[in-house]
């Protein structure tokens, strides 16, 4: 469960930013992210261990200033499609770099001596690649509803709900059944 606290800062920013809050809730999303980098690195975690976390102090940076600068911003009303789009870009990212994000929240749920396994690689590469998708569709829905109907909250709530549920759900499971295979298989 630790690992899903590194996207308490940008469920805060969906629940706070509806509309003219948008500052508010890059603020809130700020502060949180911060906090949580603080705690994390204060308890010893590694960078590689709050990526998301380090992300998310970066992304509401950069919306917390523009909020101030442009609180009319033509991307005011795409706000929740831009966080799918920086997670989305932050899971592709770390994918393409080869050290997919769920990596080093992984270690600390798992024995050392599996870290350097292709299996524990492997298993680490489809989940955050899950991660990428989820985000990706959610953006591409979200730009869609928000741009076609930008009143849809219940839409709009219903998409973010299941970019997180949905990957969390298999992030819990599907490593077992990874595991499960390859002993299977020998």
């Amino acid at each position: 469960m630790r690992g899903f606290l590194g996207f308490v800062p940008w469920i805060v920013y969906g629940i706070i930013a509806t509309g003219d809050e948008w500052r508010w809730g890059a603020i809130a999303g700020l502060v949180i992210s911060l906090v949580l980098v603080v705690i994390d690195r204060r308890s010893g975690k590694g960078w590689d261990e709050m990526v998301i976390e380090s992300s998310a102090a970066v992304f509401f940076a950069c919306l917390t200033l523009l909020s101030i600068l442009d609180p009319h911003s033509a991307l005011t009303p795409y706000g929740p499609a831009l966080v799918n789009v920086w997670l989305a870009g932050t899971a592709w990212g770390s994918l393409a770099v080869g050290k997919p994000f769920t990596l080093g929240i992984a270690r600390t749920k798992a024995p050392e001596e599996v870290w350097r396994t292709p299996l524990f690689y492997r298993v680490n590469a489809v989940v955050t690649t899950v991660w990428a998708t989820a985000f990706t569709l959610a953006a591409i829905c979200l730009i869609y509803v928000l741009t076609v109907s930008p009143h849809a909250t219940t839409l709009v709530i219903v998409i973010k709900v299941l970019s997180f549920v949905l990957p969390g759900a298999f992030t819990v499971r599907y490593p077992a059944l990874a595991a499960r295979r390859a002993r299977a298989a020998g």
